[in-house]
């Protein structure tokens, strides 16, 4: 599989709501990204970071692309996932969608450049 799928650390329940750990440590840049039904975004890889996701809310189609490899993934709310450097990824939102990216070291490079590349 070019993605790991992935499982919040935990999940906390009870009749005032939920709380949902994503993560205890390990990641430098943490963003909420709000995407309208039918738009596409991605088509780029990253060299050095390792991305996750997790999906608040809605629903996409996800394709991961890596030495002529394409797999292709149904994702909706709740669900968590790892992208490796180096594999191309696009999503096409299916509904509007509220989802967490959280890099493991930031997309903004010391040099002033960004560690998100298209070819």
């Amino acid at each position: 599989m070019l993605i790991n799928i992935l499982k919040p650390d935990f999940t906390f329940n009870d009749d005032r709501g939920t709380l949902v750990q994503l993560v205890h440590e390990g990641y430098n840049q943490i963003n909420v990204v709000t995407s309208k039904k039918g738009v596409f975004r991605g088509g780029h890889y990253h060299k050095i970071n390792r991305e996750v996701f997790y999906i608040i809310s809605g629903h996409f189609k996800f394709t991961a692309e890596k030495d002529g490899v394409v797999e292709e993934y149904d994702f909706k709310d709740g669900d968590m996932f790892e992208v490796l450097p180096y594999v191309m990824h696009s999503f096409d939102y299916l509904e509007n969608t509220t989802l967490v990216a959280m890099y493991d070291k930031g997309v903004e490079l010391a040099d002033g450049g960004m560690d998100s590349y298209t070819s």
